[in-house]
Order: structure tokens, then sequence, then C-alpha cells
């Protein structure tokens, strides 16, 4: 696959790979419509302070770590393009009632359910990986994720011209955010339409069970619970910090911590009811998978995409204050971090797809991470803007591309299960934001940029003992078990039996 093949709008594939990640770009828009339009609705509420702006940020992507999980389980069980309708069609709504909200108490929960959205992303990981084999799967994930991810950049510019010049008027920013909901609601149902899960002929391969990610011994059970319980503990930092800014109080911060334990405890019954009966039985050799593979690809995306997100966060007036730049200049040159994306992502995933080897390219970006934000770290006033804007570029190269590699990777794994797989492993994207976030409360920019550079080199360390390299990673189909591919088979004999009733009728 080459790059003018993306433009071959006529081959189905390449079709799906347009709606789906113009999907995951329409529910970017939607979710980080309210950063750009912050000073306005200030300005327009008057009772509305940063306070209240922080606390709806932590709001906007508290929920993503489950929804993720819960998204991956959904998707590998009812297929992406229901999925993925179905969550843009129900994200409408807190889209549009956070539009029009007029209290604390309409925001908050809007957005707090709005937050779901962000686990677009796991969903197109499967779809992509139905139609790609395993020597493309990299690019196009690459493109997927990069192209997708752009609709943050895409709200930035586009929302507060739409806002206050477009639209104008009182309201200009409520019919922008508004907007954003209209689009997800019209795009979930052209995509039911025009997308479908799987080529022709091929039917979608499932786990007999989803409500939990299936493992191979009982080592790797005990690997999935301690991967399941930081998932819990992200959660509950993300309400200490709103306890924090002292939107809710401590009787309240105690029952969501009483609520999150009995999640996780409730998630453990699920991976035990799941897994204990399957180990008892015994795993067939061939249908073995190593869970350390799934730890090393969370750990990616906790390096990468959680420092991609709190970058995101601090970049602009780190470059405000730390270089005397005027606030539009300091946005200017943060943005370039956003628009790297484009391009980065999809360059991960085409190395990884040609290099030979997906495990070492991963070691290389994550080891590119590391020097790049070491370098980063020791930026100050004395340095040549020039050279810290180059740095800083260099760096997203890097973070992003680390990204398309990892989910180059995911879908080669196991197969039937690539959406629990992606969903942890993108949950764990923001789970490393939420802890680097956190931790940027209490450091200097400067001792963050060394945080986050020891994070990328603690994720190299454990890619190094634990990542291996997948099976088919460059061959035209995907490794399936004797049962995987009896299972496919059946499948698609249905399929072709519906088709000929079809025709009959």
């Amino acid at each position: 696959m080459t790059v003018s093949d993306i433009f071959k709008f006529k081959n189905e594939r390449i079709k799906v790979l347009h709606f789906t990640w113009f999907a995951f770009f329409v529910s970017f828009f939607a979710w980080y419509s309210m950063a750009p339009l912050a000073t306005t609705m200030m300005e327009d509420m008057g009772w509305l302070t940063p306070q209240h702006i922080a606390a709806l940020g932590i709001c906007n992507v508290v929920l993503t770590i489950p929804a993720r999980i819960i998204i991956g389980s959904l998707l590998d069980k009812y297929g992406p393009r229901i999925v993925y309708s179905g969550l843009l069609i129900t994200m409408s709504i807190p889209a549009v009632t956070f539009a029009f909200g007029d209290t604390w108490a309409q925001l908050m929960v809007s957005r707090l359910i709005l937050g779901s959205i962000g686990a677009s992303f796991v969903i197109g990981i499967r779809m992509v990986a139905e139609w790609f084999p395993p020597k493309n799967v990299g690019f196009a994930e690459g493109i997927y994720g990069g192209w997708g991810n752009f609709g943050s950049a895409a709200a930035a510019m586009l929302l507060p011209w739409f806002a206050l010049t477009l639209l104008g008027g009182d309201n200009g920013w409520r019919y922008a955010l508004a907007f954003t909901g209209v689009i997800c609601f019209v795009y979930g149902i052209i995509y039911y339409i025009f997308v479908r899960d799987t080529p022709e002929g091929k039917a979608l391969v499932k786990p007999k069970k989803a409500s939990a990610l299936e493992v191979s011994t009982w080592g790797d059970l005990v690997q999935l619970i301690a991967w399941t319980i930081p998932l819990g503990g992200a959660l509950a930092v993300s309400a200490w910090r709103l306890e924090g800014l002292g939107f809710i109080t401590d009787e309240i911060l105690y029952i969501v911590y009483a609520t999150i334990i009995l999640v996780v405890i409730y998630q453990i019954y699920n991976i035990l009811k799941v897994n204990v009966p399957r180990l008892k039985k015994g795993v067939p050799e061939e249908d073995k998978y190593k869970f350390k593979n799934v730890g090393a690809l969370n750990s990616t995306y906790f390096a990468n995409f959680g420092a991609e997100l709190a970058i995101i966060s601090m970049l602009p007036m780190f470059f405000q204050l730390t270089f005397s730049l005027s606030a539009a200049q300091a946005g200017l040159i943060a943005s370039t971090f956003a628009f790297v994306n484009l391009v980065a992502r999809p360059l991960g995933g085409v190395l990884s797809d040609r290099m030979g080897s997906r495990r070492k390219v991963m070691l290389v970006y994550m080891i590119g991470i590391s020097i790049g934000l070491v370098l980063m770290g020791f930026m100050n006033s004395s340095w040549p803007l020039v050279l810290a804007i180059a740095i800083t570029v260099l760096t997203s190269m890097f973070i992003q591309g680390a990204e398309g590699a990892t989910f180059a990777v995911i879908p080669m794994i196991k197969k039937r299960v690539t959406g629990q797989i992606a969903g942890m492993s993108g949950a764990y994207g923001n789970v490393g934001a939420t802890i680097y976030l956190t931790l940027y409360t209490f450091v200097t920019p400067q001792q963050f940029f060394f945080i986050l550079a020891t994070g990328a080199f603690a994720s190299f360390v454990i890619c190094y003992f634990t990542l291996e390299e997948p099976k088919n990673s460059f061959e035209d189909e995907y490794y399936l078990t004797e049962a995987e591919l009896q299972q496919q088979a059946d499948a698609d004999a249905n399929l072709a039996k519906q088709g000929l009733e079809r025709k009959a009728q």
C-alpha cells in the first residue's frame, strides 16, 4: 500500500478507511469543542470562572477511561459499524445539552457524559483491522489515527470563527457548540448507511464472551487484574482533583471512591467469570497469546498519548512565559504539536509495516521520545526560539509516530479480541494524561518534561523485555487458530446463504 492508494476512492477498502477516519475526526471535533470557546463562555455567562473551566476539563476526560473499556467489549460483540454509529448519535444529545446549558449542573453532567465520545478511537482500530491485511494495517491505522485526531485542531481553529464571525451575536458560541452535536447525529446515520463491518463475503469473528478479555494462562490472569486496577486509580485521581478545586465535597468524594472500588471489583469478577472456567478446561496451545504484549502496549500508550495530551495542555503557556511571547504567538507555535499528527501517526504505521520488525520500530520510537523530552527539559529563555520549536516538533514526531506504531501491533496480538485490547491500551493513554497532569501541578515545566521522559524510558524498558514480534506481522492474513478459521468459514457460509435468500426474495 502506497500514499497514492489512499486517494483511490472507488476501492471499497479505501472508502471505508476514509469514512472511518472522518468518524473519528467528527468525534474529536465535538470532544474538544469547549477549550477554544472557554473564554467566550466565561464572558457571556458571567458566573463561570477559570476554576469552573478547569473542572469541566477534568469532566471532559474522566469517563473516557471506562468508556474505552466498555466500547472495546461492545464492538467485539456487535461489530464496529453499529457501535460507531450508535456512539455518535448518542453523544449528540450531551453535545447539544452542553451548548444550551445555563446552570453548573447542566454543564458538568453533559460534559461528563460527552467525555465518553473519546472512546470512539478504539472502534476504528477494529474496523480498519477488518479491512486491511497485516502487511498494510500499520499505515491504514496511522491514517485513521492521525487524520482523525486532527479533529481536535480543527475545533480550535474553526469553532471560534463560527461563534464570533460567522454566527455572531450573544449566542454565537452556543450555536457553534450545538453544531458539533448536529454533525455527530448526522454523520452517525451516514456511517451506518454507507459502511459495513467486513469486506463482502467475509464475516466478523467474535469472542464467545465479551464481558472481559480472554487470557491464556493463570499468570496472564494475574497480569490482567493487575493492569485493571490502575484504571480505577486514575478515576479516583480525577475525583480528587475535582474535590481540590472545590466542586465536590468530602462526602461526595468518598462516595465516588466507594463507587470506583465497587466497579473495579465487578470488573475483576467478570474477568474471573470469563477466564477461570476457560483456564480450568485448558486453553489449546494454538489459541494462546501472551498478555505481556498487551501490557507492553498499555505502557507505550500511557507514555506517548498520555504525554501528548499533557503537553498540549501546558505547551502554549510554557512558550509564552519562557520566551516572552504573546498568547497568539505561543498558541500558534504550540499548535504545531497537533498539526504534526497528520504526518507523524501514518509515518509510524508505515515504518512498522516496512522496516521488517514492528518490535524494533516500537523500541526506536520510545527511546526517541525519551531523548526528545529530555532536551525539552533543558529549554529555557537562553535558547534560540527556532531551536526550541525544532526540538518540540521533532519530539512530537516521535510521540505521535509511536502512537501509530502502537496500533500497528494491536490487531496482531489476538484478532478476535482486538476491540478489547485496543480499549485497554487506549484507556491507558488517558490514565497517562491524568497522572501526568496531576504531577504537573507540583513541579516546574522543565521538571515536568523530565517526568515525561522517565515515563517513556520506563516503557522502553518494559517493551525491551516483554514485547514480542507478532505472528504474521507482514502477511496477507492475520493469524487465526483452526477453531477461528472454522468459525470464520461457518460465518462466511451463513452470510452467503443469507445473500442467496435475499436474492430469491
